[in-house]
């Protein structure tokens, strides 16, 4: 089947499918938010909200035909174990904000564009709804996590980003209540120490 297809059938699903699919896209919605919430009282239970929100979401992507974007929450779920552990280390230490020099940025713009060219073309091959978009979401994202769990204050800055470019990824293969989930914005408000 052409990609094409694949971005139609997610709306020609019977409807017990998509009574479900809606359900478990509310509660991954709703574990999103608590866990964006969470993130801005920099509360390390921030972590397991989030993980579940994942759990959830790597199952929706899969079904979705947005294979990497499932790689990216199962992914998600590791960090959640890192970020937890991190944000439980010495209470003060493991929370203080880092602000990147500018060549830090730059750096991080570069690498993530080179890794999302190359993942490109091998998406389109594995039967990605969108292979170039869904990369280089997968990518940034990544990085973007990471910077959370570091609390690296311009995580937002990326953030913006992802969930501008995942509002279209996910609306366009039919999971309409987790389209507009912009979690990450929402965690990107924490607050200065």
């Amino acid at each position: 089947r052409s990609a094409a297809d694949r971005r139609v059938d997610t709306h020609g699903v019977a409807m017990n499918d998509i009574s479900t699919s809606q359900t478990f896209e509310i509660l991954a919605l709703l574990t999103g938010i608590g866990y964006a919430l969470l993130v801005v009282k920099r509360s390390r239970w921030a972590w397991v909200s989030g993980a579940l929100s994942s759990m959830i979401l790597a199952v929706l992507a899969a079904q979705a035909a947005l294979p990497l974007q499932s790689a990216l929450q199962a992914s998600y779920v590791l960090m959640a174990g890192y970020g937890f552990w991190h944000w439980s280390r010495a209470e003060g230490e493991a929370r203080k904000i880092v602000v990147w020099p500018l060549r830090w940025h730059l750096l991080a713009v570069v690498v993530t564009a080179l890794v999302a060219w190359a993942a490109a073309p091998w998406l389109a091959t594995a039967g990605a709804a969108w292979p170039a978009l869904d990369a280089a979401v997968t990518v940034v994202s990544l990085l973007a996590t990471w910077m959370t769990a570091r609390v690296v204050l311009e995580n937002w800055i990326y953030w913006l980003l992802v969930d501008s470019a995942s509002f279209f990824l996910y609306a366009s293969q039919g999971l309409t209540f987790v389209a507009p989930k912009l979690p990450s914005a929402v965690q990107a408000a924490t607050p200065a120490a």
